[in-house]
């Protein structure tokens, strides 16, 4: 049975007695020294007043067991709350003992709700993509990528019809569908038109505006307890807003999941199984809120379910506010080369063998960036060029560098191993994981660890680029030469 951080919430929720839940998971490096969930003082204040945590239920939350919920070690009030720690020895053996389990997604306990991912931003031009809106595709294709993955359908909308916009999202290697026929609108067209205000109310319209539609009584009825914006009351109806309506619908009505997955939809799948998500902008947030209400007046089998994820503004430090998402990227682009150079030479630039690499690790610069902030967050982007640098721990080159240390250091280790240089690595069920009792443990025999004297004080000792496995030295990245080329 896989262990599970919902499990695990549940259990220690059920053991504080009836009412709201009260734990949560850290996941501050700070904090994770002393404790792995914290129940807040205040909601403990208010479940059970000025009083302490009832003495028997501490000792229930000690004894906690059960299917996919972690051993604990020990729970203590402390000053921000009641802390609780596991016997990470413990979760760590079980964890490693079925990384298989961990490595694939759960199976669903109850049929999955299908997704209509919808990104407004992608109708536009890549020339007039703003840094916000290009925070909220990639944020919608890393969605897309997540949900799949856990095997629930996932249609996504629109379908990009600028080639230019196709060629940029094939640049940041985001996978989106391309052209595909416009749906009819004439349904749409003809239900808006029945709903049209009077022309003495409508006042000046722009032009090309087939009228306004009043959306007051809708945002009265479903709006409001939706969290909808309550200066929402009415919406000019164009032929572009039909369009994407008609499409939305169209994505809904066609009773297919996701192409990646192949599989087909429920025969009694409706609307109501559908749930639509549109990841927009801060910019776009109201006039998408226009958008839902304005499906539900003209489309009675619309989905009652749209989820709205805004993503916040995306600031700039030492750039234009102008600056667009072609240029942010040809920007990190040539950051990336220009740190490429001074490293390692200028005639890497030329190598035609490397313009890939710079390219693939000026995307994940990019996604890195874009994703390193929580989505709902105002995102503040460094744009000088220390800001990529491999040395720091806050951007995406840094990572791809350390990730392809670990592969390379891998690779070197299972080379050695096919050379018999090493003895094969044993099977993690025959660790003794007890031994893990230090967050970092030093690189010393157990002799000296406990403080009892070396019985043999002439032995060599372990460099800083070696560690100790049964009396043989493994030699660290720097015996081996180890040398980097990003």
């Amino acid at each position: 049975m896989r262990l599970g951080v919902e499990e695990t919430l549940g259990a220690l929720n059920s053991a504080l007695g009836p009412g709201g839940p009260v734990w949560f998971k850290e996941t501050h490096a700070r904090h994770l020294r002393a404790r792995d969930f914290l129940a807040p003082r205040r909601a403990l204040q208010a479940r059970f007043g000025d009083d302490q945590v009832p003495e028997g239920v501490v000792h229930a939350i000690v004894g906690l067991q059960g299917p996919g919920v972690a051993p604990v070690l020990c729970c203590a009030p402390t000053p921000a709350g009641l802390a609780l720690r596991l016997q990470r020895s413990v979760v760590f053996e079980r964890v490693l003992c079925s990384v298989a389990a961990y490595a694939a997604p759960a199976a669903p306990t109850a049929p999955t709700p299908r997704i209509v991912l919808h990104c407004p931003a992608l109708r536009g031009s890549p020339s007039a993509l703003r840094l916000s809106q290009l925070r909220a595709v990639i944020v919608a294709d890393h969605l897309a990528r997540i949900l799949q993955a856990h095997r629930v359908s996932v249609r996504r909308v629109p379908a990009v019809r600028d080639p230019h916009m196709t060629a940029f999202l094939q640049q940041l290697r985001v996978d989106w569908p391309e052209v595909s026929e416009k749906a009819s609108t004439e349904a749409l067209r003809n239900r808006a038109i029945a709903e049209l205000s009077p022309a003495g109310y409508a006042g000046a319209l722009p032009p090309g505006t087939l009228g306004r539609v009043c959306l007051k009584e809708l945002m009265e009825e479903r709006g409001r307890t939706a969290g909808y914006d309550p200066n929402v009351d009415s919406c000019l109806v164009t032929e572009d807003l039909l369009s994407l309506l008609a499409e939305l619908q169209e994505a809904v009505q066609a009773g297919a999941v996701g192409s990646s997955l192949g599989l087909a939809a429920a025969p009694d799948a409706g609307a109501d199984s559908y749930v639509v998500l549109h990841v927009v902008s801060c910019e776009e947030e109201f006039q998408q809120q226009k958008l839902d209400l304005l499906w539900w007046k003209l489309d009675h089998q619309a989905p009652l379910s749209q989820k709205h994820l805004v993503c916040g503004p995306v600031k700039v430090a030492g750039a234009p506010s102008t600056l667009t998402a072609p240029e942010y990227y040809e920007l990190r682009h040539t950051q990336v080369c220009k740190v490429s150079s001074l490293k390692h030479g200028k005639d890497l630039e030329q190598d035609a063998a490397w313009t890939d690499i710079f390219r693939v690790l000026s995307v994940a610069t990019v996604k890195f960036e874009m994703l390193s902030t929580a989505p709902q967050s105002q995102l503040l982007l460094a744009l000088a060029d220390s800001s990529i640098s491999t040395k720091g721990s806050k951007s995406g080159t840094f990572v791809m560098y350390n990730c392809a240390r670990l592969a390379t250091l891998f690779e070197g280790y299972k080379c050695s191993v096919e050379q018999g240089l090493y003895p094969t690595f044993p099977p993690v069920s025959s660790l003794d994981f007890s031994l893990l009792r230090d967050e970092h443990p030093p690189l010393l025999r157990p002799a000296e660890a406990d403080g009892s004297p070396d019985p043999d004080p002439h032995r060599p000792r372990p460099s800083r680029h070696c560690a100790h496995r049964d009396g043989m030295q493994v030699p660290g990245p720097a015996q081996h030469g180890l040398q980097l080329v990003l």
